[in-house]
C-alpha cells in the first residue's frame, strides 16, 4: 500500500479580472495530472461562472449532485467531489455566493474544511476576481498563492494579496508572482523595453518572488475557452506550441516548490536511473484517461 500523500493546497487569485486565473487553474490542474499520474487533484472555483464544470464534467449534471453550497453547509468536501475529464476530480460551482460568503466570514474557515475532508494530494483553488471572504478564506488554507500578473493594474492586485498573506501567520512568502498574457512585441519606451521588462523590473524592485516560467499571449490558446461549447486544455489542443511548452516549465516548477512526487517514487538515493519522461507520453497518458472517462 502507498503511503499518504500529504495534502498542498494552491490558489489562484487577483483582484483583477481578464489575467488568466481559471485558465491557469484548470489547465495546471490536466498537466500536473499527466506528470504525477498517481497524484490525486481537486479543483474547486469559488467563482459563480460554470467554466469550470463545462471543462470537466463527464455527462449532465445530476439533480442531486453536491455543489460549493453543499460542502460550506457541512464544512466538509467529503461527497461533494466528482471525478472528471483527464482524472481531474472537481466540486460543481454554485450559482449563488453570497450565502456561501457569509460561511466563510472566519478567514481559516477553507483552511478547516479540507482538514475535515482528510483529503490527499493537491487541491487547486480557482477564485473570483475579489479579494472578498472566499478569496481571503483561498489565501489564508494555500500552501502556495500564484498571483497572475498580466498589466499594471494587476501588478497593484497582486501586492494587495501579498498583504493579506502577510495577515495569516506570515504566510507572504508563499505568494508568487505569474506574468501571464505576456506579449513581447510591442515596445514601451525609447529603451525598446516592453510591458514584461517593465513588470518584471517592478517586482524586482520590491523584492517579490515570482516564477521563472511565464505563460504568453496567444489567440489559439484563447479560442479554447470561447464560445458555448466545452472548453478545451493546452495540453491536449495547443500541441507544440509556446504556451504548452510554457505551461509545463510552470508545472514543474510547481512540482518543486511543493515537495510533489508520484506515490510510487522511491526516495531519490535508491531511485534507479533511467532515460527522461517523455512529455508525449505523458500527453497520450492523460488523453486515454480522459476518453476512458467519457
Amino acid at each position: 500500500m502507498s503511503p499518504p500523500l500529504p495534502r498542498r493546497v494552491i490558489a489562484v487569485a487577483s483582484n483583477k479580472g481578464g489575467v488568466g486565473k481559471t485558465t491557469v487553474a484548470t489547465n495546471l490542474a490536466i498537466t500536473l495530472r499527466a506528470l504525477h499520474e498517481d497524484l490525486p487533484i481537486l479543483l474547486v472555483t469559488l467563482d459563480d461562472q460554470s467554466l469550470v464544470e463545462r471543462m470537466f464534467r463527464i455527462g449532465g449534471r445530476p439533480e442531486n449532485a453536491r455543489t460549493l453550497k453543499h460542502a460550506f453547509a457541512q464544512r466538509s468536501f467529503a461527497g461533494c467531489s466528482e471525478l472528471g475529464q483527464f482524472g481531474v476530480e472537481f466540486v460543481p460551482h454554485a450559482a449563488e455566493l453570497e450565502a456561501i460568503k457569509v460561511r466563510a466570514a472566519e478567514p481559516l474557515t477553507l483552511k478547516r474544511m479540507l482538514e475535515a475532508s482528510a483529503r490527499e494530494g493537491l487541491v487547486i483553488i480557482d477564485t473570483k476576481s475579489d479579494l472578498e471572504a472566499l478569496t481571503r478564506a483561498a489565501l489564508a488554507a494555500c500552501d502556495l498563492a500564484i498571483l497572475p500578473v498580466a498589466d499594471r493594474a494587476s501588478l497593484e492586485e497582486a501586492e494587495k494579496a501579498l498583504e493579506l498573506l502577510g495577515a495569516h501567520g506570515g504566510r507572504r512568502k508563499r505568494g508568487r508572482v505569474l506574468f501571464t498574457l505576456v506579449d513581447r512585441r510591442t515596445k514601451l519606451d525609447a529603451e525598446g523595453r516592453d510591458l514584461y521588462e517593465r513588470l518584471a523590473e517592478k517586482v524586482e524592485e520590491r523584492g517579490w518572488p515570482r516564477f521563472t516560467a511565464v505563460l504568453s499571449r496567444s489567440p489559439r490558446v484563447e479560442a479554447l475557452n470561447s464560445g458555448k461549447k466545452r472548453p478545451r486544455s493546452i495540453l491536449h489542443e495547443a500541441k507544440g506550441t509556446l504556451v504548452q511548452r510554457q505551461l509545463r516549465e510552470l508545472a514543474e516548477e510547481v512540482s518543486k516548490l511543493l515537495g510533489i512526487a508520484d506515490a510510487g517514487d522511491a526516495p531519490a538515493a535508491a531511485k534507479p536511473a533511467g532515460p527522461p519522461r517523455d512529455f508525449a507520453s505523458d500527453l497520450r497518458s492523460a488523453l486515454f484517461r480522459g476518453l476512458r472517462a467519457r
